[in-house]
């Protein structure tokens, strides 16, 4: 069962040169380094959300940010896991607002389908299963949509959650007990 679509990432190389123009003041590059990374942002939002219209919401967010938030990039870790750390700070404070305006709402309802082909079923569980890894403490679903939905390594994991590895690896054992008590 494949989670994640393998994404045509831009090459290293041409990120670190697209960075180093951006650094320069380039704004051709800027925007060409948005249009590279914005399906990133977007995949990486949408697993945390599980709603397209918060995605979005949060793309574009982060999008604003990045102008300003890239001059604190210093190049230590690979730019996708800072991005991933930008984007998931983003989908928090979406989060955060929403839940300061009590207006808490299920990230990932669905009007009820009353056929569905064979195919289709077998999404339908996958979706189930992300819904429910979405309800684990953030921690705990950090780790695993990092880890499973994203396939980092959990050394990457750690990087980007603030945290060491052995840390990782304590959030997953977690989350899979407790996903034992609710799948």
């Amino acid at each position: 069962m494949q989670f994640v679509e393998e994404a045509g990432a831009e090459p290293a190389d041409t990120t670190a040169a697209l960075l180093a123009q951006v650094r320069a003041g380039d704004v051709r590059a800027f925007e060409r380094l948005l249009a590279d990374h914005y399906g990133f942002i977007y995949k990486t939002a949408f697993r945390w959300l599980g709603h397209k219209s918060d995605a979005e919401d949060v793309t574009q967010s982060v999008c604003m940010r990045l102008a300003d938030a890239i001059t604190r990039f210093d190049g230590r870790s690979k730019f996708t896991s800072w991005l991933y750390s930008v984007t998931l700070n983003a989908v928090r404070d979406l989060q955060r607002s929403r839940q300061c305006q009590g207006r808490q709402v299920d990230a990932v309802s669905h009007v009820a389908r009353t056929a569905s082909a064979p195919d289709q079923e077998d999404q339908l569980r996958v979706d189930d299963i992300w819904r429910v890894v979405r309800q684990l403490p953030d921690k705990q679903r950090d780790a695993v949509l990092l880890v499973f939905g994203e396939q980092l390594s959990q050394a990457e994991a750690a990087v980007i959650m603030g945290c060491k590895e052995v840390t990782v690896s304590w959030h997953i054992h977690n989350a899979r007990k407790a996903l034992k008590d609710l799948l």
